[in-house]
């Protein structure tokens, strides 16, 4: 693992997760995600609003909802990343196909500003700069976030980002 910062059991870290759904109730799916973070140690700071997104890799599904939010936690990457698999099961997410239908996704964009390439975890996403609906919402509520590997702002991230894929705005979270 490799990041900028020595990591700390007492420190409260920010991290940026995404957050998408297209089984079942998704805008509910959603709301439960943020309430289940803080049931387990991940403090909500900021939601971005909620986009309809056109599926990418895998075509043929239903749209998905998706959102991005800031969180901040004591946790460690490794720790965070099994309390997101966690909520997944919780709210019924199977892995039957990659990139297939899901009731829930939660990816963890950025964790302050590290690196960490790990089995199984790398941060930053490794796909984030391919991805509108992930950069659209990100810009939203961060608008001058840089990317600590490209050493870019996410705004020129999406300027550049080759995904042509419809990204529709559903509604303000309040």
């Amino acid at each position: 693992m490799t990041h900028r910062s020595q990591p700390s059991h007492l420190n409260t870290h920010r991290i940026f997760l995404s957050l998408g759904s297209n089984l079942g109730d998704r805008e509910r799916s959603l709301e439960l995600a943020a309430q289940l973070l803080l049931q387990n140690g991940v403090k909500t700071e900021k939601l971005s609003s909620i986009y309809s997104t056109e599926p990418v890799d895998f075509k043929d599904q239903p749209w998905f909802l998706n959102q991005v939010v800031l969180v901040e936690t004591v946790l460690a990457p490794r720790d965070l990343l099994v309390e997101c698999l966690g909520i997944e099961r919780s709210l019924g997410r199977q892995r039957i196909e990659p990139k297939g239908p899901r009731t829930l996704d939660v990816d963890i964009l950025f964790y302050d500003d590290w690196v960490v390439e790990e089995m199984g975890l790398t941060i930053p996403h490794p796909r984030l700069h391919l991805r509108r609906f992930v950069l659209i919402p990100l810009i939203e509520i961060e608008p001058n976030l840089v990317h600590p590997v490209f050493h870019e702002p996410v705004t020129s991230l999406l300027e550049r980002c080759p995904d042509p894929s419809q990204v529709v705005l559903v509604g303000k979270v309040c």
